[in-house]
């Protein structure tokens, strides 16, 4: 078996491993990398190998960092099938077709730019009609059913209660007579977090593929973020702001949404209107009221056995259309506004950006990681001026950072996720999706409770693995 760390690898976007097993490649992940615009064009437009080639894919979950880059594979030849869960498939017609006409949109403004100064247009990664064939070759499979993906390859998905329908995967691989089992990791979630189940820990493993996006770092524990939010809100709505939240559209927003539905049942905010502004989040919203089985016993507990939706609330209102975001600037009395995307790198909550950064009255609330170079990096490292559209902006609001709604597991929970195999019976273990001082520091924590052969790939490397007898 040849593992190839294609994407995601030294970094937290992108990911992407080639896994060459009985004659047959099968590509684990497909996602975009983001940062800076020009260096993600050009990463993304091509492939390290030949899509032609690629026999299947496996899918863990829908974000864009995971999934996004797969009508590009399509594009380029790939015509297998793409493994994941009924809800993953679901939240991927949602963000695929997002994703295709965000570029155009974006590049309608850069090649606007460069037709000024009469140099080539740049045309986008994929088109809608590329993530239509794309949808067209899913397959989905539910959690905890074996299939087969290769010969002598059978795959079963865990629940990695990391958004709703996301995976971790377990191969057990049969070659040249011998019997493996490799782990693959997908993205972890964090145990006691609202709304998902905690993640069903893969084991049992001879090699095991880990994501890192917090391998250096604790989270704050959850058992005070609720009362952290509602002050803040109270905080800022006394003061006449306005509360901006950048988030995901997918996973952080739903939970979001549960939090101040609860916190308004409980009267611990004021009675002030609460904004969805993101026409992906209020789709995605949908496709987890279609999936109840997929939620906590929590939500059950305080919601779902009453019959009340988790996700709606009579202060809360899903904003679809462009007028109705744009109408959000003329509002001068307190309210909070959740928009995508959660780096800042595109979508609406820009204008709101743009709009609001000026004002110290505003609250400037993050609930998630931001990679490097992202606008939302940079302001929470606190730069003071930024770039937003173009333009040159002062950060003036108040800036808080709210971690302990991270949907990664944390140093801890990654250290626990390993210790369910013992150091006699994992052999190998990658670290991937993780900048260098998240990975090399877990790296150290895992060697030091008797792991060896712990390797942090570089991009493009290859290893290649033949059990020992």
């Amino acid at each position: 078996m040849q593992i190839q760390f294609c994407g995601g690898a030294q970094t937290v976007t992108g990911s992407q491993i080639l896994i060459t097993v009985n004659g047959k490649k099968i590509l684990f992940e497909c996602g975009l990398f983001q940062g800076r615009r020009e260096e993600s064009y050009r990463k993304n437009l091509t492939f390290l190998f030949d899509p032609r080639a690629v026999d299947s894919v496996i899918l863990s979950h829908a974000h864009i960092d995971h999934s996004g880059n797969l009508p590009n594979l399509v594009k380029n030849g790939f015509r297998g099938s793409i493994y994941a869960s009924p809800a993953t498939i679901d939240l991927c017609k949602i963000m695929l077709r997002d994703s295709a006409y965000l570029q155009e949109k974006d590049l309608e403004w850069v090649n606007r730019i460069k037709r000024r100064s009469r140099q080539p247009e740049i045309e986008p990664i994929y088109s809608i009609s590329d993530v239509e064939a794309t949808l067209e070759l899913f397959a989905g499979v539910d959690y905890d059913r074996p299939f087969t993906v290769a010969p002598q390859v059978e795959a079963v998905f865990r629940d990695a209660g990391h958004i709703l329908g996301s995976a971790g995967v377990h191969l057990e691989i049969e070659e040249h007579g011998r019997t493996y089992k490799l782990g693959l990791s997908g993205d972890i979630g964090r145990p006691g977090i609202p709304l998902m189940h905690d993640p069903n820990v893969l084991r049992d493993l001879d090699l095991l593929v880990m994501e890192t996006t917090y391998g250096n770092r604790l989270h704050d524990t959850y058992d005070h973020v609720e009362e952290v939010v509602a002050a803040a809100i109270r905080t800022t709505a006394a003061a006449g702001g306005k509360i901006i939240i950048p988030s995901f559209a997918v996973g952080r927003t739903q939970l979001l949404i549960y939090v101040l539905h609860k916190l308004f049942n409980q009267n611990r905010i004021p009675d002030m209107p609460i904004f969805v502004d993101s026409p992906m989040a209020c789709n995605a919203t949908d496709v987890f009221r279609s999936y109840p089985e997929y939620l906590d016993r929590e939500t059950k507990r305080l919601f779902l056995d009453g019959h009340e939706d988790p996700f709606g609330f009579k202060r809360l209102t899903y904003i679809h259309d462009v007028d109705g975001s744009k109408r959000l600037n003329a509002l001068a009395y307190p309210h909070v506004i959740i928009s995508g995307s959660g780096m800042a790198e595109g979508g609406r909550i820009l204008h709101h950006l743009r709009n609001n950064l000026d004002n110290p009255k505003n609250l400037l609330l993050f609930v998630g990681y931001a990679a490097k170079e992202t606008l939302a990096r940079k302001i929470m490292d606190g730069q003071h001026l930024v770039r937003v559209f173009g333009e040159e902006h002062t950060v003036r609001c108040k800036v808080e950072i709210v971690d302990a709604f991270s949907a990664h597991a944390d140093r801890r929970n990654l250290l626990d996720y390993v210790g369910y195999t013992p150091p006699s019976r994992l052999k190998h273990i990658f670290l991937v999706h993780g900048e260098p001082e998240q990975s090399l520091s877990l790296r150290d924590a895992l060697r030091s409770k008797g792991y060896e052969n712990i390797h942090y790939p570089a991009p493009g490397e290859l290893f290649n693995y033949s059990k020992e007898r």
